[in-house]
């Protein structure tokens, strides 16, 4: 396990590096092997040790350095790229791509060493009790996070709350159902809310460590997600060929058969609304800045995957998604029609996508083609676009402010948790509850308005950044999807929102056939991942594969 024994270390000395006043102690920690609790959890600096290794599990190829992004983000309505990079996850065809086990496989690591943690670490007495409780709250939280992930890709799971040794031996555990496995999810973060400290807390950890907001946050989702995969009514979306407005007949996810919607609904609402009223977290006033260096970690990134250039811990999202990379060209992009969706007065566009940039063949491209007034001649320089596939490309800039773009793995920070989620959550839910009110308003236009500039060329008056008036609740749903659609665009957002409305299937085979020839057709199995052979090999327990695959 000399592997893992050295996340160990490399995670501690990564995340605690972003505390100066840390770094010392970072760097003494010894590596310990995760699997030999008999030789550690003898004190403190080993729980903090242990639990850092939980964490370790995020960077790895099963996760975060590429492949749980990877079958997430590509697989919507709004992303289109490079055929060599589609083909796969993002065609509907995710067994053609080298990690389509992977998710699976980082979901269980984290939940194995969670679990080992949780076991141990409660009998560790020569610590800080404060910290011994953070320590298993964190814990609590992040396996609480696996099976939340697990569930929305492949449905009931089997559940796995105890480490395997002598003593628990059985590998071969049947799938819980989808209830029975949000019932999990639900209890360890409310396990983690009640041990978890505040953001700013004196103890509650280093940056990049979840704290009590972060476990509320996700308590509300996961409320949000159940409610809205047992909702029933029409949903709204724009797109197809055409980009035009569709209304579609929401189904009801499997799964989810029998769970109260407006229940689930009304606690999703409360426990988004803890999270404002709290008024520790905030929006960025700039969007843009939201993405830069000096952005990371501020009051809007709940949780960022903490990245640090010259470690392991790295990725390679800005190889692939800015507009320069280390392929000449990003290999992943914005759809136009998804561009078209936002008013050209949205700082979303004008400063998330990118307009002028050269190539590393060192052309100068603009985008896009019916903007030339714009973006041809900037500063000086003339930029080029052929309005053919290699020009008409909306690239995000969310993962392009990098130590070293030059670089195919760098520290692009992700996020994993923004603060505007919670005030759309809070607008979602509300409306399923009461209607559009003027609390459901409020919140999505918070997060409007943040958007759009009242000052400068060109402006627009302050009541234009608020959505329209008066919706009934079907328009309003359809708008709050719409609108998150527009803020979390390349997040690893809109796949979840499209699987727990029901209008995925619908959604994407409107499309069709997408931007630069990516098919967007998708059948019943891609409701769900299939499960790993690996996993059908060793657990008996479970007779076949998700269905259709």
């Amino acid at each position: 396990m000399k592997a893992i024994s050295t996340y160990f270390t490399a995670f501690a000395t990564g995340l605690i590096l972003l505390s100066a006043s840390s770094c010392k102690k970072a760097l003494e920690e010894t590596p310990y092997s995760f699997y030999s609790p008999e030789n550690f959890y003898k004190n403190e600096s080993d729980a903090k040790t242990a639990i850092n290794g939980v964490y370790a599990e995020l960077y790895t190829y099963d996760l975060y350095l590429q492949p749980f992004w990877n079958m997430t983000i590509l697989d919507d309505d709004h992303v289109s790229g490079a055929d060599w990079f589609l083909g796969t996850t993002g065609a509907g065809n995710p067994q053609a791509y080298f990690g389509w086990e992977k998710p699976w496989v980082g979901c269980y690591a984290i939940i194995a060493r969670a679990n080992t943690v949780l076991e141990n670490v409660v009998n560790i007495n020569n610590m800080d009790g404060d910290i011994k409780n953070r320590i298993l709250g964190e814990a609590y939280f992040l396996r609480g996070w696996a099976y939340f992930q697990l569930v929305q890709l492949y449905g009931g799971v089997p559940i796995r709350l105890k480490s395997l040794s002598a003593t628990e031996p059985q590998t071969n555990i049947p799938r819980a159902t989808v209830k029975e496995t949000y019932d999990v999810v639900i209890s360890d973060f409310k396990n983690a809310e009640t041990k978890l400290f505040p953001v700013g807390h004196a103890k509650a950890g280093e940056v990049g460590r979840v704290n009590q907001g972060v476990a509320k946050a996700f308590l509300a989702k996961t409320y949000l997600t159940m409610a809205s995969g047992a909702a029933t009514g029409n949903v709204t979306v724009r797109g197809g060929t055409d980009n035009g407005y569709y209304t579609y007949v929401k189904t009801v996810g499997a799964g989810h058969e029998g769970i109260d919607s407006k229940a689930f609904y009304t606690l999703a609402r409360d426990k988004a609304a803890e999270v404002i009223t709290d008024n520790q977290y905030a929006l960025t006033p700039s969007w843009k800045d939201l993405w830069s260096i000096a952005g990371r970690n501020n009051k809007e990134q709940m949780w960022e995957l903490q990245s640090l250039a010259g470690t392991a811990f790295v990725n390679n999202l800005s190889a692939y998604f800015p507009a320069r990379s280390t392929f000449g060209q990003g290999a992943v992009w914005t759809t136009n029609n998804h561009y078209n969706d936002y008013e050209l007065v949205d700082k979303r566009v004008l400063d998330g996508i990118t307009h002028n940039y050269t190539t590393l063949q060192g052309t100068n491209i603009f985008y896009p083609f019916a903007q030339a007034s714009l973006y041809k001649v900037v500063g000086g320089i003339t930029y080029n676009n052929t309005n053919t596939t290699t020009a008409e490309r909306a690239y995000t800039i969310k993962f392009s402010s990098v130590a070293d773009p030059s670089v195919a793995n760098s520290d692009a920070f992700f996020p994993l948790l923004r603060y505007s989620e919670v005030l759309l959550m809070y607008a979602e839910a509300e409306n399923e509850v009461n209607g559009a009110t003027t609390l459901a308003y409020n919140a999505l236009n918070t997060v409007r308005f943040r958007s759009y500039p009242t000052t400068g060329t060109p402006a627009v008056p302050v009541p234009a950044a608020y959505a329209p008036a008066n919706m009934n609740p079907e328009q309003f749903r359809s708008y709050v999807l719409a609108e998150r659609a527009r803020e979390f665009n390349l997040e690893g957002i809109r796949r979840f929102d499209l699987m727990r409305w029901g209008i995925y299937l619908q959604v994407m085979n409107k499309i069709s056939t997408g931007q630069n020839n990516i098919t967007k057709v998708r059948a019943n199995r891609n409701l769900l991942l299939p499960l790993p052979l690996s996993e059908l090999n060793a657990n008996k327990s479970i007779p076949g594969n998700n269905p259709g695959w």
